[in-house]
């Protein structure tokens, strides 16, 4: 078994070179590629403060990206103080050779692990002493220049930087839930009737607050749109936080469906109007906007510069 074994949270661009490196390594030996996955996040379990931390993946998400690239098994070891306590040989030993019967894993270039807080060199010297083949993989640097980490995925998703969020990721950032009834203000006052969205995961990090042009995976088809996540500041003062659709050339009734949201551009911050008649105009250009994205995206070139 070849293994590797971390948080993986996003599976970014620079997780998917120690995968890929998982994968072909195993392959080369005739073995099996496992990842060693954890949950919860560590943090929420070793320190207070991590209570606000959110995820770019669900578990269920970060499973099927494995998957995709080709890695046979994925095996999650609840995360708790006591497994926390682990040194990385004892780590090493217990699990992934005497529980998973590794005999070689992938290391990043980063990769920290244990009680005893080892540093990337030292884990190698770890693994080696407590008999695991080692196969090393350097840093990542996006195409776009960018140093990639979950930690500054999450950074740029909390300023609405989807854009630069998707090159690190090497894929579109999403959210998943289910349409849950809200209070039709948009369909009944403004006239841009809205889905609104329930995520499935609550720990999932939801971009900063704004309007943003999207993809709309529900009832088995894809739909554009455009997006507001906010607290409708418009509408009265101390508004919940809501992620609220408008899905373009769309009037089904999908209360209780699954809808899945990928966000392609951020068009605007969300506004405080004066009046619904503003914010209805506002919506107008808006949409006018999103849909010159759509008509570029159904060309085929929906990528285009900006956040």
């Amino acid at each position: 078994m070849v293994v590797a074994t971390g948080f993986f949270d996003g599976v970014h661009i620079g997780h998917r070179l120690v995968i890929g490196r998982l994968v072909k390594a195993a392959h080369d030996r005739g073995d099996e590629s496992m990842v060693v996955t954890f949950w919860p996040h560590p943090r929420t379990v070793l320190q207070q403060e991590a209570r606000s931390l959110r995820l770019l993946t669900s578990m269920s998400e970060k499973k099927a990206l494995l998957k995709d690239l080709g890695v046979d098994r994925v095996e999650v070891i609840p995360f708790t103080k006591e497994f926390g306590a682990l040194t990385a040989r004892e780590y090493f030993e217990k699990y992934l050779i005497g529980r998973y019967g590794a005999k070689a894993i992938v290391l990043g270039y980063d990769n920290r692990m244990g009680s005893d807080a080892r540093n990337a060199s030292e884990v190698r010297r770890t693994a080696e002493d407590a008999g695991l083949d080692v196969i090393w993989t350097e840093k990542v640097v996006s195409g776009h220049g960018l140093d990639v980490s979950s930690t500054k995925i999450r950074d740029e998703l909390e300023r609405g930087g989807v854009v630069r969020a998707a090159q690190m990721l090497g894929y579109d950032y999403s959210l998943f839930g289910v349409v849950v009834s809200g209070e039709r203000i948009g369909s009944r006052v403004l006239g841009f009737p809205t889905a609104n969205m329930q995520l499935y995961e609550p720990l999932k990090l939801v971009p900063a607050n704004g309007v943003y042009f999207v993809k709309v995976d529900t009832v088995g088809r894809e739909f554009y749109g455009m997006c507001n996540i906010g607290n409708r500041p418009t509408v009265r003062e101390g508004n919940a936080r809501t992620i609220e659709t408008n899905i373009f050339d769309f009037g089904e009734d999908i209360y209780g469906l699954d809808i899945r949201l990928t966000f392609l551009r951020r068009i605007r911050e969300e506004i405080r109007f004066s009046s619904f008649t503003q914010l209805k105009a506002q919506l107008a250009r808006d949409k006018f906007y999103c849909m010159t994205l759509k008509h570029r995206a159904e060309a085929g070139s929906e990528r285009q510069d900006g956040q």
